[in-house]
């Protein structure tokens, strides 16, 4: 194959990426325990205000990652803010922009592209917090974690692409995977970014509508997946590796220039001409997103705490300890953790990699409930195999992104 001048591309991201990735896995284990720690043992059952904070605490991202590259780098805030604009402005102008050198910053197009995020990021939560009531824990795990399968059917579907059965084989070998820890005996909660799901409060619920239960995990799972694969294609920058070596994403058109300007390798050194980063630092990007996210949460999502207080369906209280408020405290943090690191691995990894390897987090949890939850007998050989599945198709799929094609 001729060489384009470029060095080959670390399909994984390198050391940050991978970093990243473990960070994540790790965070969202402690989210979990928190969460039935805060809920079950200190008797804090606010759900939807534990989703809601932690969801807010996503704000707090983008300014923290601003003023560690402001104190690690030689760039200032002003001129990685500049560039982020930049990169938003080339990203969602529309083509009719194109012909300006420099187009208008498209607010509009931004805040509908920021409404359609929040919305997929949080309806899935919502859904599952109702399915919870009325449907059998295990089966809404089950139901649940269909996403990283969604997620491959609506890369093919939406991008037009072919089956491959390097992906399809492991993507449905992590599925059944899953359905065998499940139903194998373990009880670990399902894979997911919001507090409300590692809520163990449900369990003791009145179920008194399975089917409508199941129906809206699966609906939610499907909305989760969905949102996976049109961040990747619309939002996510060209730059990111699998983006340059797979046809499945086809990336928003740019508006003012060509594409080899932002095809740059993950690593390569920064470069910056007028206060203008390119390509901007590691996670960036994705965490503006992330934190605007946050933001949008946090400014919408207050209105139904005083409607589920008004209807008896939550009643409002505040935390009554300080140890309590410290449990929050760190379930926002590794919650925000957990969602900052999928959301710029879903640009890195694309959503296939990347939702088969959240399902990792099932077996650490799975694990840490066997030793520091004393649930020893929750393992069977069914739980066993299963998380075995899990590890094994992330590795195929891991593998097959690192290797050239």
């Amino acid at each position: 194959m001729p060489s384009t001048g470029h060095q080959p591309v670390v399909r994984l991201g390198g050391t940050p990426a991978l970093g990243l990735f473990v960070a994540s896995l790790f965070a969202f284990v402690a989210e979990t325990q928190l969460s039935q720690y805060v809920q079950a043992d200190l008797g804090f059952r606010q759900p939807f205000l534990i989703f809601y904070i932690v969801h807010s605490s996503f704000t707090i991202l983008f300014p923290l990652h601003l003023l560690y590259l402001h104190i690690t780098s030689q760039h200032s805030v002003r001129s990685l803010w500049a560039s982020v604009l930049h990169t938003l402005r080339r990203q969602l102008s529309q083509a009719s922009s194109a012909t300006t050198a420099k187009p208008n910053f498209p607010t509009w197009r931004f805040c509908r592209f920021l409404a359609v995020l929040t919305t997929g990021l949080t309806l899935p939560g919502l859904l599952w917090f109702i399915a919870v009531t009325l449907a059998p824990v295990t089966d809404v795990t089950a139901l649940w974690n269909t996403n990283a399968f969604f997620a491959y059917v609506f890369s093919v579907v939406i991008s037009g692409g072919k089956w491959d059965v390097r992906r399809l084989v492991p993507v449905t070998i992590a599925t059944a995977g899953v359905l065998a820890v499940v139903y194998g005996g373990s009880t670990v909660p399902g894979d997911t970014s919001d507090a409300v799901r590692g809520s163990s409060v449900a369990a003791d619920t009145h179920r008194g509508a399975p089917l409508v239960g199941d129906l809206l995990t699966l609906v939610a799972s499907m909305i989760y997946a969905a949102y996976q694969v049109l961040y990747k294609i619309y939002v996510a920058l060209p730059n990111d590796p699998e983006v340059q070596s797979d046809t499945l994403y086809s990336p928003l058109s740019l508006a003012d220039s060509s594409v080899e300007d932002l095809e740059d390798p993950v690593e390569e050194p920064l470069l910056v001409t007028e206060e203008i980063i390119h390509p901007l630092p590691f996670g960036l990007y994705p965490n503006f997103w992330t934190s605007a996210i946050g933001l949008c949460t946090l400014l919408v999502l207050w209105i139904p705490v005083p409607l589920l207080d008004a209807f008896d369906i939550e009643p409002f209280e505040m935390p009554r300890t300080a140890l309590t408020y410290g449990v929050i405290a760190g379930i926002a943090l590794t919650g925000a953790i957990f969602n900052a690191g999928f959301m710029v691995l879903l640009g890195a990894w694309g959503p296939i990699v990347t939702s088969v390897g959240s399902l990792l987090t099932i077996v650490l949890v799975f694990v840490s409930d066997a030793i520091f939850g004393g649930a020893v007998e929750t393992v069977t050989i069914w739980s066993v195999l299963g998380c075995g599945s899990i590890v094994a198709a992330f590795a195929i799929l891991a593998y097959d992104l690192t290797k050239e094609r």
